[in-house]
């Protein structure tokens, strides 16, 4: 049996899945994905990677705003596929969507279930410090991220990772985990896992009230905050009224007040211990390492960062 597939996603992330899936054949009949954004003045239309995926592989695709229409139903439902392949879509699936396939709507989510439900499962799981992450292959229901799991991949985390490397890691693992997940669907060696609701955690998505940097935590803490949010949306300092976005950092054993730097090499002091900036981005620039950065701004020692 090959399978009839409507893929549904709209980010870099989701990718690797959809190449996945013509690499090995199976029969896609229509992608949908969101529908193109305007750049902040408007002036260039952005389609999703996704969408400029299809039309480099010639793939049928559909953007619509929103699927809560009798039109969009009718089109899904006419496409007669076998099941549904979310990722990152971006949108949630209608309740009557749910009921039109063979066998429903598969997602890969980038949490090891039910640990982490919901938009932000990588960064949060970062910004925790939990030590593994991973996919699961789960079946979509009503309830947000609830459906039972096929398949879980697992991946370990530490402190020196950063929510971009992460999620291009697990958007591989995630491809390699849904072939197989759907190979056991074709033979009908399907065993989908009931989650224990009463062990959901949930992540929220990431709010811009959140995104600047608390000199008042440890070391630790702070880190685990730069890298969670790193590329984007990024946290950020101030200083002389500027904005500036940290991305990558290393713990220091220096000891100093919080938020001000302790060296020529922007080293900042936290509430326990310190951190020295790595990488670092200046408001509207491309990132830098710190010491080519230096070479064009000085924050010296001394120096107070809000």
């Amino acid at each position: 049996m090959s399978l009839k597939i409507v893929f549904m996603g709209t980010p870099k992330f989701s990718v690797p899945t959809l190449q996945a899936l013509i690499k090995n054949k199976f029969n896609i009949l229509s992608v949908y994905t969101q529908p193109p954004t305007k750049s902040n003045r408007g002036q260039k239309i952005n389609a999703s990677p996704i969408e400029e995926f299809s039309k480099k592989n010639k793939l049928n695709f559909r953007n619509p705003k929103n699927l809560n229409s009798d039109e969009e139903f009718k089109v899904f439902k006419e496409l007669s596929a076998d099941l549904a392949v979310v990722v990152a879509y971006g949108q949630i699936i209608p309740k009557n969507f749910l009921n039109t396939k063979k066998f429903g709507f598969i997602n890969i989510h980038a949490s090891l279930l039910p640990k982490w439900r919901g938009a932000a499962p990588i960064q949060r799981a970062i910004m925790n410090g939990d030590t593994k992450t991973g996919v699961s292959i789960m079946k979509i229901e009503e309830r947000l991220d609830s459906g039972p799991v096929l398949s879980v991949k697992e991946l370990d985390l530490d402190q020196n990772v950063t929510y971009g490397e992460i999620e291009k890691k697990l958007s591989v693992i995630g491809a390699g985990l849904l072939i197989e997940s759907l190979k056991k669907i074709e033979n009908e060696k399907v065993k989908f896992i009931d989650q224990v609701h009463s062990e959901a955690t949930y992540a929220e998505k990431i709010n811009k009230t959140e995104t600047k940097i608390n000199w008042n935590l440890d070391a630790n803490e702070v880190i685990r905050h730069i890298h969670g949010l790193s590329p984007n949306p990024g946290a950020w300092f101030e200083y002389e009224n500027e904005r500036f976005k940290v991305l990558r950092a290393n713990k220091s054993s220096v000891i100093g007040k919080p938020g001000s730097v302790l060296d020529e090499n922007l080293t900042i002091g936290c509430k326990s211990d310190s951190i020295q900036i790595l990488e670092i981005q200046r408001q509207g620039k491309n990132k830098q390492a710190a010491k080519e950065f230096l070479l064009g701004k000085e924050i010296g020692n001394g120096a107070i960062l809000t």
